[in-house]
């Protein structure tokens, strides 16, 4: 096995070639650390065979959404970094190859040949790290334009009193002054989209991004548009600690019939216990059989979509994870794209796989919190360079 150190902050990335593809690479390890453990050395296999369930996976799912992700990529010029975050992922020009040849799949066998032929698989592996992949949805819950009934929690808009400074969300007052944007219990709606059963809008907001459904027919997105800046919290956990819910009822099925069995002002308590607060924008559904955009712009595709910390991981990559879950049937493993994230995807082995629109997606969603592998899968170009930075000495 080859061990190797690499220091991200010290490697320079090589260019794409522009000879054909040569043969599939021996399997020779190879390795990518993320910060902040750089230092950490790292070994992984880089032969496709070594991948659990590689042979049986589904490929149609995650060319699908890299060919999404490919369109994005090939729209910037050559000498970009796919992800100024992460240099190791290579530039425009080692990626927009492997878009190009993507192109000639017309089956599943020649997927899993063409992936195999362009790229080398990658693990991730953080020794002292905790692997966690969870599963997320689009949810289509019922709305109506006024509170009525049920409907009694507002979908908040955008507000107009959020401004970004420094990256970061602040709320400027009416004197001209601003600060740091409040928590949850402290933020009063505007710009309303509808209105929801509480619990809905709180897994809205969860979620991201969802479909709201009127009396009279009409389905419009409720699309992400920005959060508030705190940090995101558990309402399991907490519920848990309290000694409101046990473990076995730590789901959104179980938390949602938990709410629906106390007090309003219980179930706002539980709810505030989380401080981040999501405002969306209201966008036309559009083909209802696309799911919304993620973080990278493109229609998140049912397990071929990935959301993963993009402080450490480049939007548009593709990965090949495996984990397990009732939802997924079992042991499961995929061929997935990394085209969102989320306020509670942290860390480099942490991913949110995308299930879909509807309440059978929520279902099999809310079983979904398992640990796993992922591999990046790079172009065998960028795999080299990182073989080459070997014994590299970090920057100073």
């Amino acid at each position: 096995m080859l061990r190797l150190f690499l220091f991200l902050s010290a490697l320079v990335v090589a260019g794409c070639t522009t000879a054909p593809p040569p043969s599939p690479p021996s399997p020779e390890p190879v390795a990518v650390p993320a910060p902040p453990l750089a230092r950490t050395p790292i070994v992984t296999p880089a032969d496709f065979e070594a991948l659990p369930g590689w042979r049986a996976a589904a490929m149609a799912p995650g060319v699908t959404a890299f060919a999404r992700s490919c369109g994005v990529i090939v729209k910037r010029p050559d000498e970009a970094l796919l992800s100024n975050a992460a240099p190791w992922a290579g530039t425009i020009a080692d990626w927009r190859r492997t878009c190009e040849a993507m192109t000639s799949i017309v089956d599943e066998a020649s997927a899993r040949t063409m992936m195999e032929i362009l790229f080398r698989p990658v693990e991730i592996i953080v020794p002292e790290g905790k692997p966690r992949f969870t599963g997320y949805f689009e949810p289509s819950i019922e709305a109506s334009a006024v509170p009525v009934g049920a409907f009694t929690a507002p979908v908040p808009g955008p507000p107009d009193d959020l401004v970004q400074i420094g990256g970061k969300p602040h709320q400027r007052l009416q004197n001209g002054s601003t600060q740091p944007y409040p928590p949850r219990a402290k933020i009063s709606p505007q710009n309303i989209l509808g209105y929801a059963h509480p619990a809905d809008v709180f897994f809205l907001q969860i979620q991201g991004s969802g479909r709201l459904i009127f009396p009279d027919g009409r389905t419009i997105r409720a699309a992400y548009h920005a959060h508030n800046g705190q940090p995101f919290r558990s309402t399991a956990n907490w519920l848990m600690r309290s000694g409101k819910i046990t473990r076995g009822e730590a789901s959104m099925q179980g938390i949602r019939a938990w709410m629906d069995r106390v007090s309003p002002s219980e179930a706002t308590e539980a709810m505030n216990a989380n401080p981040r607060y999501v405002f969306f924008e209201a966008r036309p559904e559009g083909d209802p059989a696309l799911g919304p955009n993620g973080a990278q712009g493109v229609p998140l595709t049912p397990f071929g979509s990935l959301a993963v910390d993009t402080d450490l991981h480049p939007l548009g990559i593709p990965m090949f994870v495996q984990t397990t879950a009732p939802g997924l049937g079992g042991d499961w493993s995929g061929l997935m794209i990394a085209q969102d994230t989320g306020g509670a995807i942290n860390g480099p082995v942490r991913g949110d796989i995308y299930f879909g629109t509807g309440d059978e997606a929520g279902q099999r969603a809310g079983t979904m919190n398992a640990p796993g592998r992922k591999w990046v899968l790079l172009p065998r170009s960028v795999a080299a360079a990182l073989q080459r930075a070997d014994g590299a000495a970090p920057s100073t």
